[in-house]
């Protein structure tokens, strides 16, 4: 019994047609820490490249150590550290946060250099061009780079996007009760984890073709011409 459901393991389709919602309702909480993860991965991974690309070098080294040390340290190091040592500083999170946290973190190292590959891509004329019409470093960065750049590295921050996703089951070290973690408790307590570990394999497949597939139609309508300045 798991979440007052009971199973009866002689038939095979109708214990998998038991806890196919319970399983999906873990699907659920794995879609929602890779959307959360991926956000933050996004936001951090910009900050880190525009930083890492700065003139100054007390701002581009100390960002490139940072994005260095961040990609060469395991990510059960860094859920454990945000877990269990953040705690003892008066910083306490939910395990979800946390591990929706650590994943952003870890995989914005990864998407910095994916956007530091596309913001190096934009011709260079235009920028001194926007910089001869006295426009804002700012508004150069926002108006001109950004939006040539981002839809250049879509495909490679796809695939990042399902990485996190995969990634996710680690997440089950801090209780997070997400679809694999479902799966586990459900073979321990019923002693059959053929059936609901290949459903979780079924699902994760279906989930990573829908993924990608929204990548791919994201990056055919996106333009990847030049911006003309206005």
């Amino acid at each position: 019994m798991l979440f007052g459901i009971h199973w009866d393991t002689s038939s095979n389709a109708a214990f998998a047609a038991s806890i196919l919602p319970i399983l999906l309702r873990g699907l659920l909480v794995t879609i929602e820490a890779s959307i959360v993860g991926f956000a933050i991965a996004l936001a951090l991974g910009l900050a880190l490249a525009a930083l890492k690309s700065s003139r100054l070098r007390v701002v581009s080294w100390p960002a490139r150590v940072l994005a260095e040390f961040i990609r060469d340290t395991p990510l059960l190091v860094q859920l454990f550290f945000l877990y269990y040592v953040l705690p003892d500083y008066g910083l306490v999170l939910p395990a979800f946060l946390t591990g929706a946290l650590a994943l952003g973190v870890q995989y914005s190292a990864y998407t910095a250099e994916v956007y530091r590959a596309g913001l190096e891509s934009v011709l260079r004329g235009q920028i001194e061009a926007a910089r001869a019409l006295d426009l804002s470093p700012m508004r150069i960065f926002c108006v001109i780079v950004l939006p040539q750049a981002v839809p250049r590295i879509i495909p490679a921050l796809g695939n990042y996007l399902v990485s996190i996703m995969k990634d996710v089951p680690v997440l089950s070290v801090v209780s997070v009760l997400e679809v694999l973690n479902v799966a586990k408790i459900i073979g321990d307590r019923t002693f059959n984890y053929l059936i609901p570990l290949s459903m979780v394999g079924g699902l994760y497949l279906v989930l990573t073709i829908l993924a990608s597939a929204g990548v791919r139609y994201l990056d055919t309508r996106l333009p990847k011409r030049g911006l003309p300045l206005r």
